[in-house]
């Protein structure tokens, strides 16, 4: 049976990853176009394409979306500090890089939807980027530090966990596929949590890495679609949570709109 031509373009960055390439082999399979931009200018005709989708960086991304026409679903900033305590096992705020700067403790912080500075453990707030480096009113989420045992990588789709992986134990990269990992089940139970009426929402296409500690299942953080590497998750699936997640502007409706990245696609 031949398959059906796809109206829609997958569009990747210059830096074509493992998980771009993996992406672009399921988006080719099932009949769609596929383009490696060379720049970041968009070219003329790129501009055109119907149907645009993207895979790439966040910085990328906000380089590109408003000439491709297209809109960026991601987790409000705030998400992770919103949850219950139950589904993060730590003391979670959301704050300013400024105030995080003050912090006179360890602790991780990292943005929540960008790579504007690196994601990580700090002894204290002094180890931060200085106001040259990053500006003061830039949204940091401050974690208490907790150690996972195993983390996986979710990617939902309508509430439902589409494709995961394992991607880390014990701190180490350890990659397999979620179906094949014996916590399976625990995992896909503790997804389910995340959609209960009293947790706050979150788009409709999104990617939420989960992990086990000592106190049991926790949120590690939500991640976009767009911009989150596949592990061992299956690509086509994977594929199917991009396209919701990256397309035209106009195809969002209004449940969708306080999930939109805001590029100048959206604020202009």
């Amino acid at each position: 049976m031949n398959t059906v031509p796809s109206p829609r373009t997958l569009f990747l960055s210059p830096r074509v990853t493992a998980t771009g390439h993996a992406l672009a082999a399921a988006a080719r399979g099932r009949g769609m176009a596929t383009r490696t931009l060379p720049t970041w200018r968009v070219p003329r005709d790129a501009a055109d394409a119907v149907g645009p989708s993207l895979y790439a960086g966040p910085l990328f991304a906000d380089a590109v979306a408003a000439e491709l026409g297209l809109g960026l679903l991601e987790a409000e900033g705030d998400w992770l500090a919103r949850l219950p305590f139950e589904l993060v096992g730590r003391e979670v705020a959301f704050t300013t890089l400024a105030e995080a700067r003050t912090l006179r403790r360890p602790a991780f912080v990292k943005p929540p939807n960008d790579k504007s500075f690196p994601a990580r453990v700090y002894p204290d707030g002094s180890g931060l980027p200085g106001p040259d480096a990053v500006d003061d009113d830039v949204p940091v989420l401050v974690s208490d530090i907790v150690a996972f045992a195993v983390e996986y990588r979710l990617f939902l789709l309508d509430g439902e966990v589409v494709t995961g992986s394992r991607y880390a134990s014990r701190g180490g990269l350890d990659v397999a596929p979620l179906d094949d990992d014996p916590l399976a089940g625990e995992v896909r139970d503790f997804a389910g949590r995340l959609f209960a009426p009293d947790v706050p929402e979150l788009p409709r296409a999104i990617v939420v890495d989960v992990g086990r500690t000592t106190g049991g299942w926790a949120v590690v953080e939500a991640n976009a679609a767009w911009a989150s590497g596949h592990y061992a998750c299956d690509a086509a699936a994977v594929l199917d949570v991009v396209l919701r997640a990256a397309g035209p502007l106009a195809a969002f409706g209004p449940g969708d709109r306080r999930f939109l990245r805001p590029t100048a696609a959206v604020v202009r």
